[in-house]
């Protein structure tokens, strides 16, 4: 065959060869597509995944944020919570250095009403704490210490009675048989009272104030003639006033004084400053 023939034979190659080799190569590029290995970013798939990997970016940077912002005021709860608890302590610290260093014969001043020392002191009835009623003539044979206080609008002075319980023996020694508290609050608030407090102590209500006014326990107090005052008065076998002191007047308003302080005073005979 000649070299004419053979170049027309070349030249007579079927035409969808070529075009099979070109769909081959566009298929090729579909396929590499779909997998993702070259997908262009301008695609509505690839801008969608470059969204949703901002947002997610972006939420977890404001839970970051917000973490730290809480650890943050935490950190200053804790700090303010530090500093009053420092306060307190600093100022107890002041009243208690103070306290301890005015434990002389002034620092608890009192006056001395009447019934004083060797008055006979008022018979008396009340409704106590304890159930039923208590009258001073029971007592007959027996020093008994009535204390005189504010009454459920002064805690110190039913932390006065606690710690009137807590020196019994004391008392005891000092030849004190009975302790016995009267205000003018009502009888059932005053028994709730001893109740929640854990208090032993006889509490006597006397709500007209007719056996304070009558002890004159009432004028010596900061709220004037409609509350008593801090008035102790010590009636001894006898019936007989053997010692007063009423605290609670000007110009200290004294509403607690030391158990021990008040025996010692006692004790002492200790006229008013």
């Amino acid at each position: 065959m000649s070299g004419k023939s053979r170049a027309g034979t070349r030249q007579r190659r079927p035409a969808g060869q070529g075009m099979q080799r070109q769909g081959n190569g566009r298929s090729a590029a579909r396929r590499q597509g779909n997998d993702g290995s070259a997908q262009r970013p301008g695609t509505p798939a690839a801008q969608r995944k470059a969204a949703a990997a901002e947002r997610t970016a972006k939420l977890a940077a404001a839970r970051q944020a917000q973490r730290r912002a809480e650890r943050r005021r935490k950190i200053g709860v804790r700090a303010a919570i530090a500093a009053v608890v420092a306060a307190a302590v600093a100022g107890l610290f002041v009243i208690f250095s103070n306290s301890a260093s005015n434990q002389g014969p002034g620092a608890y001043p009192y006056q001395v009403g009447s019934p004083g020392r060797g008055q006979t002191a008022p018979a008396f009835s009340l409704a106590t704490s304890t159930g039923g009623n208590i009258s001073l003539s029971a007592y007959r044979g027996k020093s008994v210490l009535l204390f005189f206080q504010e009454g459920l609008t002064c805690q110190p002075c039913w932390n006065q009675i606690t710690d009137l319980q807590k020196h019994a023996a004391q008392l005891k020694a000092a030849g004190i048989s009975q302790v016995i508290s009267i205000t003018g609050d009502p009888v059932g608030a005053i028994t709730q009272k001893t109740r929640d407090m854990g208090l032993t102590i006889p509490v006597l209500s006397d709500p007209g104030l007719a056996v304070s006014q009558q002890y004159h326990a009432n004028s010596y107090g900061m709220m004037g003639a409609g509350r008593d005052g801090h008035t102790f008065i010590l009636v001894g076998p006898n019936g007989v006033v053997r010692w007063r002191a009423d605290y609670g007047g000007a110009p200290k308003y004294i509403m607690f004084l030391p158990t021990t302080t008040m025996l010692a005073q006692m004790k002492a005979g200790e006229h008013p400053s």
